[in-house]
């Protein structure tokens, strides 16, 4: 969507009457870094930035330090030149995922409609929770409250008629806010907003509008239907103008399912040897199955992404003969690929792992072995053993001994279903 995080604050000016506004959007606030600054109580207060390396990126932020202009998926080295007194955190997504299932779980408690969006955000539609629950808002404020006293953590909530509207709500309440669109402000809501906080309006639209003169929501909404065609063209005319008339049809799908989970890591330095290549696609593929698992999921495609030191990018999958979850699968199948792109000694600047292909793994079909000991042990239930070490005391209570035998400076790339820029 637009930058919602360029948006000003709003000091509850809408907040008022929640009849008519069954969606709420529930974010937390500046979630990787909360959740580490939660367990070094010392941190708070001071600027913290979740990432790593000199050619990583920025995956979370504090508040703090966005004073200073840091953002997520800024690159490091701009980050510590705003802010050259920040504490550096590296991610730790077993902490994350943990603490984002704990979130989702207190949202299910209020309502099976929950569409999680990325591990810190989910829509809910509390239409039939309301004669239980109370109205809207006192959910929004129970669900709160919740996260507050259960967590030690801050959420930001809005609630409206739509899900775009309480996406923006949200948005404009952050940190720790909460802010009730009522149905019949909703065109004062949206109007004076620029017009890039409409979904679909990136940098090359954003421009197209401008040479028209659009530069708020109002503006576009004036715009005769056929000037905004030859603008941006019919479908997405349909589109804003919709948005920007408060039409948005859209339900909450509980449901869908991810398509992808991936893991990029750019190095500090660039590698050459296969085996360092290997150390990190096998580090990557770590990362994947955790969460592959932890999602309840299991996968049909393997791929893998390399990107050289002249920027230049190439992507490899593979469709498996059956469903995984199993790291060691997972891990054998990206090094078969990096293999078949036969490199003599390249300069490699990132390696990226995927799962694609989800699916529930009570679903999938299960390819039986023969001749298999229910006592000896098996990749799964290695893999069982590790994430449950992992999820009670870290990401580096386990690690394989590969990992430990040479430093490797990175930055843990940002994953597009993990972004955390609210």
């Amino acid at each position: 969507m637009g930058r919602s995080h360029d948006l000003p604050r709003t000091a509850g000016q809408f907040d008022g009457d929640d009849s008519g506004c069954p969606m709420l959007h529930v974010d937390m606030d500046a979630f990787f870094a909360s959740v580490e600054i939660r367990r070094r109580p010392e941190l708070a207060h001071r600027p913290v930035v979740v990432g790593g390396g000199h050619r990583g990126v920025v995956a979370a932020a504090s508040y703090e330090a966005r004073r200073y202009g840091v953002r997520s998926a800024m690159s490091m080295s701009q980050a510590l030149r705003l802010c050259p007194r920040a504490v550096v955190l590296p991610p730790d997504r077993a902490a994350y995922q943990a603490a984002s299932a704990q979130v989702m779980g207190i949202l299910r408690d209020v309502t099976p409609l929950v569409e999680p969006l990325s591990l810190d955000e989910a829509f809910l539609d509390v239409a039939g929770a309301v004669r239980g629950l109370g109205r809207p808002a006192d959910i929004a404020r129970r669900i709160r409250a919740r996260v507050q006293s259960e967590m030690g953590l801050t959420c930001s909530v809005g609630v409206a008629p739509t899900k775009f509207v309480a996406k923006l709500a949200s948005a404009r309440c952050k940190p720790d806010g909460l802010l009730v669109v009522p149905a019949a402000r909703v065109l004062d809501f949206l109007h004076p907003l620029p017009v890039t906080a409409l979904w679909g309006v990136g940098a090359r639209t954003n421009e197209s509008l401008g040479r028209l003169g659009i530069r708020t929501v109002h503006d576009l909404a004036e715009t005769p239907p056929d000037t905004l065609r030859r603008a941006v063209g019919a479908a997405a005319a349909e589109h804003l103008a919709a948005l920007a008339a408060g039409i948005d049809p859209r339900r909450v799908e509980p449901d869908e399912v991810e398509k992808s989970i991936s893991s990029d890591r750019t190095l500090d330095e660039d590698l050459t040897a296969e085996a360092d290549v290997r150390r990190e696609l096998l580090r990557l593929s770590e990362d994947v199955g955790t969460r592959v698992r932890a999602r309840g999921f299991v996968a049909r495609t393997v791929g893998i992404k390399i990107r050289y030191a002249d920027f230049r990018t190439v992507t490899r999958v593979r469709t498996l003969p059956s469903w995984t979850n199993s790291t060691a699968q997972i891990y054998e199948t990206a090094t078969e690929l990096y293999r078949s792109l036969n490199l003599d000694r390249p300069r490699i600047r990132l390696v990226g792992v995927k799962c694609e292909g989800l699916r529930e793994a009570a679903e999938a079909p299960e390819q039986l072995a023969l001749d298999v000991s229910t006592t000896a042990p098996t990749p799964r239930r290695a893999d069982r053993a590790i994430d449950a070490l992992r999820a009670r005391f870290g990401s580096d209570a386990i690690t394989s001994g590969t990992l430990l035998t040479r430093g490797s400076g990175g930055g843990e790339g940002r994953d597009p279903g993990d972004d955390d820029a609210s």
